[in-house]
């Protein structure tokens, strides 16, 4: 049967696809115009349905207390802020006509962003005091929900002060290198293995930095050359990370086959998504921004790098879909037996 009880991180189904429609899709011109503001209706309608369960769950007391917590899930409600900041980005591009809407859904976003603020503190804290062979990237999601915030805000208001907007950077820039200290512990001073220790969602190890870089362009921060090493740093640690993603796929494939390695469903995917969507996200920011000029040599780069990338999003969009409806698909099956 279904289980009554949806995973906490399904905000992450909003924000995979989300930040695709924000970013991604403009390198699909067809899909853009002729799909764009349907896409974006049935994501807003997916995250009535998500959200809805989820507020369901969240007030539930066997739910709510171990969740709160839980030092490690705790950080998955990274995935709810991040998925109405990213929404609403995405209906204010097909629907401008809807920013008073989308405002008061960023105000409500900013409250739960606060309780998220206290839950982190107290989380990072308990995790501080305590290693856990359990720890992954999931962590980062404080620097993904705090920097989405900053998106949000510039976005949707003019009137942000930008001394706020550079005291929510810098503390998402905080989270994350509290993060990494956090896993570099983990990894180096415990055994572990790549098959079963390390998890999908420590592609946010470049995400959570992406989404820094975006938040960085969209309020114009920093100098030129400081932008510049900052996207080859992200782009190191893209190629960097998804290399162990890769040697981690081929050594499950080889111990448990194709499908039980990698083709088996997990919401833990669909942060994968988000990473990659999010890379093009800044760089198609940084590199059309009137507030920095990049050298010649780098502009001419991401331009191939861009429709290439924009490929790569899209195939493991469209793939990671096709997963999820055919689990969702057998679950249906087996509820009716």
């Amino acid at each position: 049967m279904l289980a009554k009880r949806i995973d906490p991180a399904a905000g992450a189904i909003i924000m995979a696809n989300g930040i695709f429609l924000y970013g991604g899709v403009q390198a699909f011109p067809i899909i853009d115009q002729n799909l764009g503001k349907l896409l974006s209706i049935l994501l807003f309608l997916a995250w009535l349905v998500i959200y809805w369960r989820l507020s369901v769950q969240f007030f539930q007391k066997d739910f709510l207390r171990p969740f709160l917590n839980n030092p490690i899930q705790s950080f998955t409600i990274g995935t709810w802020i991040a998925g109405v900041s990213v929404l609403c980005n995405v209906l204010l591009k097909y629907y401008p006509a809807a920013l008073p809407f989308l405002q008061g859904m960023a105000v409500t976003n900013v409250l739960l962003w606060a309780v998220f603020l206290v839950t982190m503190i107290k989380s990072f804290k308990k995790l501080l005091t305590k290693q856990t062979k359990t720890l992954h990237g999931v962590i980062l999601l404080s620097t993904v929900g705090t920097q989405s915030i900053v998106i949000l805000l510039k976005n949707l208001f003019n009137w942000i002060p930008i001394m706020f907007v550079e005291v929510l950077v810098f503390l998402g820039i905080g989270f994350y290198v509290l993060g990494i200290y956090l896993l570099t512990r983990r990894y180096v001073l415990t055994h572990w293995t790549l098959i079963e220790d390390w998890k999908n969602t420590n592609c946010i190890i470049h995400g959570a930095l992406s989404i820094t870089g975006l938040a960085m362009v969209t309020a114009q921060l920093m100098t030129t050359s400081f932008m510049v090493g900052f996207w080859l740093f992200v782009l190191t640690l893209v190629i960097l990370v998804e290399g162990i993603e890769l040697a981690r796929a081929y050594q499950r494939v080889k111990k448990l086959g194709f499908s039980q390695g990698i083709w088996t469903y997990h919401i833990s995917q669909w942060s994968r998504n988000f990473t990659f969507g999010m890379f093009f996200a800044f760089t198609v920011a940084l590199n059309e921004s009137s507030a920095y000029q990049l050298p010649k040599g780098l502009i001419q780069f991401q331009d191939i790098l861009l429709p290439l990338w924009a490929k790569i999003v899209l195939l493991s969009l469209v793939l990671q879909i096709w997963l999820y409806a055919q689990t969702q698909i057998k679950y249906s099956k087996l509820s009716l037996k």
